[in-house]
């Protein structure tokens, strides 16, 4: 499996010690350094829609007002600019063959991993 996370991020720390504690084996990369692939970012936008894979609550959200550019925005621009600019994607994305979470919902990390 493969967790994109930032380590600054109190939901990843959450979602990290929930597989530790599981035993599940996974492969850490940091969201702002390695964002998820376009093929990642695809299947999750698939599975949870677009708005969904913005992390709407930060800075670069907000600074390039990502809000107002939605509504007109294309799923291949979406998936562009968050493979671009992983401040820009929900974390964590937690990614195993045809499973994908994004964020930390501990009821569907229960059922999922």
């Amino acid at each position: 499996m493969k967790l994109y996370s930032y380590n600054k991020c109190g939901t990843c720390r959450k979602a990290i010690r929930f597989l530790e504690d599981r035993k599940v084996k996974f492969d850490l990369f940091d969201i702002t350094e390695t964002p998820p692939t376009k093929q990642i970012l695809k299947a999750a936008m698939k599975a949870k829609g677009m708005k969904k894979l913005f992390n709407t609550s930060g800075v670069q959200y907000r600074e390039l007002k990502i809000k107002d550019k939605l509504p007109t925005m294309t799923e291949s621009q979406a998936i562009d600019l968050l493979a671009s600019n992983g401040r820009l994607v929900k974390r964590p994305i937690a990614v195993d063959k045809d499973k994908i979470t994004v964020g930390f919902d501990i009821e569907e990390y229960k059922k999922v991993w």
